[in-house]
């Protein structure tokens, strides 16, 4: 090892099995796509592909995997690079093992979520949505510049349509619930 890799890890921080908790992986596997998150065997793959994970160095699929199959559940739910991932499946097609990769993300994100544990910028967009059925709120004067260019006016959304896949999922329930909670 060199002196600069034994540098790196002599700054890690260790993980104390106080802060462990053995249930957290069984209760990931226990949802769809979350199965296979033992499986995981560190090899790199889901992080080298990784588009996100080419823009910054907060976002390590293979960290998030390694943080829930340890059990650091406060650690994993708490942690904004949670939130990055784009869900491209990159990490799942190349993943040696058939790991759903952005499926344990997206697992682990309900997880954060159930707990209200979510970043503003996320109830806000869903907070739109429940109002609009749109994700983003189209501000009045874009409005009036599309009417004064002569511009159709824009598709109004189906907002029952909305509103009955929203509460199927229970999610308005969860923004009301949390109403200020950030990750």
């Amino acid at each position: 090892m060199g002196a600069e890799a034994a540098a790196e890890v002599e700054t890690k921080e260790t993980i104390r099995s106080s802060r462990l908790d053995r249930n957290f992986p069984k209760e990931v596997m226990k949802h769809h796509g979350g199965e296979k998150l033992l499986l995981c065997y560190l090899c790199g793959s889901c992080a080298g592909g990784c588009p996100v994970g080419r823009l910054t160095t907060d976002y390590n699929p293979r960290q998030i995997v390694r943080m829930a199959s340890l059990g650091l559940k406060d650690e994993v739910l708490k942690s904004n690079s949670l939130w990055f991932c784009t869900a491209c499946f990159t990490c799942t097609d190349r993943c040696p093992q058939g790991l759903e990769v952005a499926s344990i993300i997206r697992v682990i994100r309900n997880l954060a979520a159930e707990r209200g544990i979510v970043p503003q910028v996320f109830k806000e967009l869903g907070s739109n949505i429940l109002e609009t059925g749109l994700a983003y709120k189209i501000p009045e004067l874009r409005l009036k510049k599309r009417e004064e260019q002569k511009l159709p006016p824009l598709p109004l959304s189906d907002t029952k349509a909305v509103d009955k896949l929203l509460e199927a999922t229970g999610f308005p329930k969860m923004i009301k619930e949390h109403p200020k909670k950030e990750a």
